[in-house]
């Protein structure tokens, strides 16, 4: 695969992909909290054109139970601020990955160029690296 970069090089290579896997993950949590956050923020709109003494239901599980215009808009709302907080953790992770990413990735090209470490000056001088 890549066995002719050091092990240091290689160990960078392989914190990289890791951290890849991670924003993507992170990238996919997101999306599906935005999701749920749009969805809720839209009920919760649409609350507010419902009579308050209309009938309710409220989904649990597999089951709709009765419920009242105050319990229902307070629980939307509940769920509205728990998923922009949820969006917003989310989206400081992301940043936090990507800022990794990019150090871990500007040490990996330092490292490739002979810059890197006490051993970064072996293998000759100009011309060496054959790229």
């Amino acid at each position: 695969m890549q066995g002719s970069l050091p092990p240091e090089a290689q160990e960078k290579v392989e914190e990289l992909q890791d951290l890849q896997e991670t924003a993507q993950e992170v990238a996919v949590q997101k999306n599906e909290a935005e999701t749920e956050l749009t969805e809720s923020e839209s009920a919760l709109e649409e609350l507010e054109n419902v009579d308050a003494d209309t009938t309710m239901y409220q989904e649990v599980g597999d089951l709709l139970l009765e419920t009242d215009y105050e319990s229902a808009k307070g629980d939307l709302e509940e769920k509205v601020e728990s998923l922009e907080i949820r969006v917003d953790t989310l989206q400081k992770q992301e940043e936090r990955v990507q800022e990794q990413f990019e150090e871990l990735q500007q040490e990996l090209q330092e490292m490739l160029q002979g810059g890197g470490g006490p051993m970064g000056g072996m293998g000759g001088g100009p011309g060496a690296g054959g790229d």
